[in-house]
């Protein structure tokens, strides 16, 4: 009895049985980011270390192992093979041998239900969580459900890897995603239900791709169960793999979760705070709401609450609403850990019901151990803080004054922290090492030229569709995945520290130094990170160089103290991949320290996104970024953001869509920004890998009321809306051409299975736009801007489709069509209203001749344009394009075209002003297009608004 064993959270062991210990053996891929891209078949079979970590002694005695090889000799390490021997001694001098099998299996699987009782009688939903032990393409997934609960394709929802939760009869429907014409799947899954003599169900999900590691694999969810049995009801998981060997699981502990079903009320819960904007009230912690299953038999309840974890009771206050099962208990004494419960006096459910906290303020982090001296390393601490709040339901962690040094917080579901105004956090070296994956990703880590194929090489990789920093998210300084409802606020510094790297070699560095990113969220729910609210809309005073907030009676506010400051976050301030329902707001960047800044707010796939009152100094990269990639192993749709308020100087784009465009992004709505300098554009739109962006609305006012015009000085470009065919998704395939482009031979590679992208449904209305050149302070350490001295890059406003080249221009010709058929992408339906813009000017007439190239793999900025013939608007491949109530100047005359036109079709000019060359004759040019609709379009030469010309009609050359 002394000398027997069990399994403990085992992923190696699938059996122990008498004196024999049955163990896995395999394989499967498993890539670091060290490991070399022919390198990653790896041994699953179970080693030395892993049996002596997965065993414990089945009852309460002190025990020894050691493990030896058949012949006797001791092994301390390396793998376990058939007829190695297990010995176990007690300190009672008692000894038992176990002998080792090793069997092909798959590692162990993980089953978790998430509601471990449930009340009789009650209607409730019952959810596992399935997560395989390895990677594997083409899985099955088999779930045995125990006697007395039905499921069918109705009642029972499924989420694949993270993909969405669905109707378990629209699984094999629903969407994959887009996806590439050479991708293995056309389906997510396929399913199986049956009924087993022994009263059990089978559910068999098949043909999962299950190379992607997104945390749950399988979420089951069993709507509205009934079970009248009380008792203990098993569930078990098997999964079987497909690559690089078929195997197996055994249904071993930790693949069986087991549900109670109690006579008493054992679903009693709080009711937790879900409110997109945390707002403090006089009540916010003295107030708590619970809610339990219905059961109109329920008669004569009570809440009753304690002081000292449950030692002692008493009645509590609590307004009770019998008919819906919910209670209010208010008044709390500030600063208590509460624990409730319900008390039933009579019927079926009599009795007291499980255990439910509530901590009636913020919790002081260090009166749970953390220090913040700015010395020691808080982070173990502060992690165990988080899963206390978390074990307890939720709450608010407090960082009072101090400085607290962390790595890689894990932050954790209804959890959230409030930094102090004096305190701040900062990164040291040492955060989480990226995670291991079933893809390498060494052939594509950063940038892409026009014959690199290393993002096509292999259609299925999904690690190779972007940048290193987007597919990692590990390396991070507070990451969060599959979690809900987390806040990041307060009024006090978050710093990288010079910790977090910017830089696309990240992974080159000592495996202490890769961590590029201050917030990761992946496929999380309802998240805010921002300073103490304040709903007063944040603006600029050019004067003062500060932000300020808009008063009452338009007065200017330059109190910011309520705004949380960060700075020195790395690759990414925030990187939000598949998450929705977020909130960022009143944060300041930069104002302390400059350097390792790249991106602000990178939106990967997220959903009902909103932005306001964001300024910063200086940051290297976009300050706001909807995009979708493929990094999550499929792609997701991106839609439904408001932004509003944000100023900034940047080395890229203020507000940018793209340059990862897997997805379709739509319903954007931007409104009062405030460029300071921008060496890419001011406001840009991007679909370079397929997607179809519509309906995006600068200065329309709805996300609420205009304050102000917005305004871009210092940009490279204000307005940059393109198209180019990258096609970085799944299953896309690539050819390399020699074609000739207006003269220009170029060799370069075409995507050829990926339709071209769409854009269309753009409103542009209420921009002022001058001095107009690449200015932003990004890298001046001397002073914050440069004035314009005729040497700094410049581009006009630009609208340019993507048209594959001809077949007739092509060497050998163009052996290929996409699969709608469609030959141009045109950006279709925008409107430019109530926009003046003043550039600098000076170009020559010879300009005027200057043909841009079209936009190839690799190509997705404005600059790679070269000049454009007009200096006010150039636009190619366009569709239905309004330009009303504007105006182009020049500060130095400017002999290129006003507005060039170039495969235009439906364009229409009205009510537009613009200042001409003297000897422009025709300053607006159209090429290959349908004529141009005008009304009441004057220009002026040599003084603006004197000697006014009305507009004639140019020739379609």
């Amino acid at each position: 009895m002394s000398c027997e064993i069990v399994a403990k959270n085992a992923s190696h062991i699938a059996k122990i049985d008498k004196d024999t210990i049955v163990v896995v053996k395999g394989s499967t891929y498993s890539f670091s980011v060290d490991t070399h891209p022919d390198s990653g078949l790896v041994a699953t079979t179970a080693n030395v270390d892993q049996l002596l970590n997965q065993i414990a002694a089945k009852y309460a005695v002190v025990q020894q192992y050691r493990i030896v090889s058949e012949t006797g000799v001791e092994k301390k390490q390396g793998i376990l093979i058939s007829g190695d021997q297990l010995i176990v001694s007690s300190n009672d001098g008692a000894e038992k041998k176990y002998t080792i099998i090793t069997k092909k299996l798959a590692i162990n699987s993980q089953l978790r239900i998430e509601e471990k009782k449930i009340t009789a009688n009650t209607n409730s939903d019952i959810t596992l969580h399935f997560t395989a032990g390895q990677r594997t393409p083409n899985a099955t997934v088999t779930i045995y459900i125990p006697p007395g609960i039905s499921i069918t394709d109705e009642n029972t929802f499924v989420n694949i890897i993270g993909r969405g939760d669905v109707q378990l009869k629209h699984l094999p429907s629903q969407s994959i995603g887009r996806v590439g014409t050479k991708y293995a799947y056309q389906k997510v899954g396929t399913y199986r239900i049956a009924k087993l003599p022994t009263g059990k169900t089978i559910l068999s999900l098949q043909q999962l791709d299950l190379r992607p590691a997104n945390g749950t694999d399988v979420k089951i969810v069993i709507k509205n169960v009934k079970l009248n049995k009380q008792g203990i009801y098993i569930f078990k998981a098997v999964y079987s793999t497909s690559l690089p060997e078929v195997l197996t699981s055994t249904g071993a502990e930790s693949e069986t979760a087991m549900l109670t079903v109690t006579k008493t009320v054992s679903d009693f819960k709080r009711v937790i705070n879900k409110d997109p904007l945390y707002k403090e009230e006089k009540n916010s912690y003295t107030e708590v709401a619970f809610r339990w299953g219905q059961n109109k038999n329920l008669t004569d309840i009570k809440v009753l609450q304690s002081l000292d974890n449950g030692k002692s009771w008493m009645p509590s206050a609590a307004t009770i609403d019998k008919k819906n099962a919910t209670a209010t208990v208010k008044n709390l004494v500030p600063h208590k850990l509460y624990t409730f419960r319900l008390l039933i006096n009579e019927g079926e459910q009599k009795g007291t019901s499980n255990e439910v906290f509530f901590y009636s303020g913020k919790m002081d982090i260090k009166a749970l151990g953390v220090k913040g001296d700015g010395i020691a390393d808080d982070t173990e601490k502060i992690n165990q803080a988080i899963t206390y709040m978390n074990r307890i339901g939720g709450g608010t962690l407090l960082f009072s004054d101090g400085i607290y040094n962390v790595k890689t917080i894990h932050l954790k579901s209804n959890v959230w922290l409030y930094i102090n105004k004096a305190a701040k956090i900062q990164a040291i070296k040492g955060a989480d090492a990226p995670e291991s994956t079933w893809f390498s990703d060494k052939k594509y880590r950063s940038g892409l030229s026009p014959t690199d194929t290393g993002p096509y090489d292999d259609p299925e990789n999904y690690m190779t569709k972007q940048d290193v920093g987007h597919h990692y998210f590990h390396n991070s300084m507070f990451f969060a995945e599959r979690e809900d409802n987390i806040k990041i606020i307060g009024n006090g510094l978050i710093t990288g520290n010079g910790n977090l790297v910017t830089g696309d070699r990240v992974m080159n560095n000592a495996p202490d130094n890769r961590a590029d990113k201050m917030f990761t969220f992946k496929l999380c729910t309802n998240i805010e990170i921002g300073g103490d609210y304040r709903a007063d809309d944040l603006w600029y005073d050019a004067e003062k160089d500060e932000p300020y907030y808009i008063g009452k009676d338009a007065a200017k506010d330059f109190t910011t103290d309520n705004m949380l400051q960060i700075d020195r976050a790395g690759h990414f301030v925030l990187l939000a991949t598949g998450t929705d329902h977020i909130n960022v707001h009143n944060t300041y960047f930069a104002k302390f320290n400059q350097s390792n800044a790249r991106d602000i707010y990178d939106f990967m796939a997220c959903n009902d996104v909103t932005v306001f009152n964001i300024y910063s100094k200086v940051s290297s990269d976009d300050i706001v970024k909807p995009g979708s990639d493929c990094s999550l192993g499929f792609t997701r749709p991106a839609r439904n953001y408001k932004v509003r308020n944000i100023i900034g100087d940047t080395n890229c784009n203020l507000f940018q869509i793209g340059s990862e465009t897997a997805d379709d992004i739509m319903d954007l709505h931007v409104d009062n920004i405030y460029v300071l300098g921008a060496n890419k554009a001011g406001f840009s739109i991007s679909t370079n890998d397929g997607a179809h962006i519509k309906d995006v609305h600068l200065n329309c006012g709805h996300t609420g009321s205009l304050h102000s015009r917005s305004k871009m000085v210092r940009t490279f470009t204000p307005f940059f809306i393109s198209i180019s065919n990258r096609g970085r998704i799944l299953g896309a395939t690539v050819s390399r051409f020699k074609f000739d482009e207006n003269g220009v031979k170029h060799d370069e590679l075409l995507v050829t299975n990926v339709n071209i992208g769409v854009v269309e449904n753009i409103i542009i209305n209420g921009v002022d736009v001058s001095e107009l050149y690449a200015g932003s302070s990004f890298g001046d350490k001397n002073r914050r801007w440069n004035s314009y001295d005729g040497s700094q890059r410049r581009a006009s406003p630009i609208v340019a489709g993507y048209r594959l080249p001809d077949a007739a221009d092509v060497e050998g010709g163009l052996n290929f069509s996409l699969p709608n058929g469609k030959h141009t992408g045109y950006i279709k339906n925008i409107l430019f209203t109530d926009v003046h813009i003043l550039v600098k000017g000076g170009n020559p007439a010879s300009d005027s001749a200057a043909t841009s190239p079209e936009l190839g793999v690799g190509q997705y900025n404005a600059s790679n344009l070269k000049v454009q013939p007009s200096y006010g608007l150039w636009a190619r491949h366009v569709m239905d394009l309004t330009v009303k109530n504007c105006s182009f100047n020049f500060e130095a005359t400017d002999k290129r075209y006003v507005l060039f036109f170039d495969d235009a079709v439906g364009v229409t000019l009205k009510n537009v002003k613009m200042m001409k060359a003297a000897d422009n004759d025709a300053p607006i040019r159209y090429k290959a297009s349908t004529p141009v609709a005008i009304d009441s379009v004057i220009s002026y030469q040599h003084v603006w608004g004197e000697n006014p010309v009305k507009f004639i009609q140019p020739e379609n050359k």
